[in-house]
């Protein structure tokens, strides 16, 4: 009976600060491609009408506080970086994310959530979660094919002769053009020239005979 009396007595601490903490959950992984991830931190708890602290540390031990939100929702609520990150957040009533911008590839490490309510009293805490690992993936960048320094003056030299050749082109094709046309047209011109009129003569006069019939000779014999 008094052992029983005693657990009792000693798992009643236990449950009291158990139901005095609030639960974080929070994705156990997270990818980065982009320099840029959003964490999302879920809580069992009203913070309505409190005020509250809410955080995100970076490691094992939660040494660097990457992010930091406090107040309560009576006034706009701001996040900053007392370390250096570039981050940005919300806060609802059931969950807090944070924004974190310009993420390298040596900051992939766990991340932890935090949520402190301040007042009314008494003071409560989160238990910690097991937290998010962020892993930051490297950019890959395709080099620009870079040419050698004595082979610039070739392509130029390739680019203005091309050019050159093509403005020559089109002048030889004009000169041509007008030269036939001013052939033509003297052609034309000369062949007008030999082409002599023709002085109209004078017209000839046929005189008709008057007609006569014929003499019978044999009748002036008899």
């Amino acid at each position: 009976m008094m052992f029983r009396l005693l657990l009792a007595l000693n798992l009643f601490p236990s449950f009291h600060i158990a139901e005095n903490k609030i639960l974080v959950k929070q994705s156990p992984m997270l990818v980065v491609y982009h320099n840029l991830v959003n964490l999302s931190c879920k809580y069992t708890y009203n913070l309505f009408s409190k005020e509250f602290r809410a955080s995100l540390y970076k490691g094992v031990d939660s040494a660097v506080e990457v992010c930091v939100v406090n107040g309560n929702y009576s006034h706009q609520l701001q996040f900053h970086s007392n370390t250096g990150f570039n981050c940005d957040g919300k806060l609802d009533n059931e969950s807090v994310t944070f924004y974190l911008r310009d993420l390298y590839v040596n900051q992939t490490d766990i991340y932890f959530c935090k949520i402190e309510v301040l007042y009314p009293p008494p003071y409560l805490d989160n238990e910690k979660s097991n937290g998010t690992i962020i892993h930051v993936k490297e950019k890959y960048f395709c080099p620009e094919p870079q040419f050698p320094e004595s082979s610039k003056p070739f392509w130029a030299l390739v680019v203005v002769g091309g050019v050159l050749a093509f403005y020559s082109l089109l002048v030889t094709v004009a000169l041509c053009a007008c030269w036939m046309k001013s052939k033509r047209s003297r052609l034309l011109q000369s062949d007008y020239m030999n082409m002599t009129p023709r002085r109209p003569g004078p017209t000839r006069k046929h005189y008709y005979q008057p007609y006569a019939p014929a003499r019978d000779f044999a009748a002036y014999r008899s």
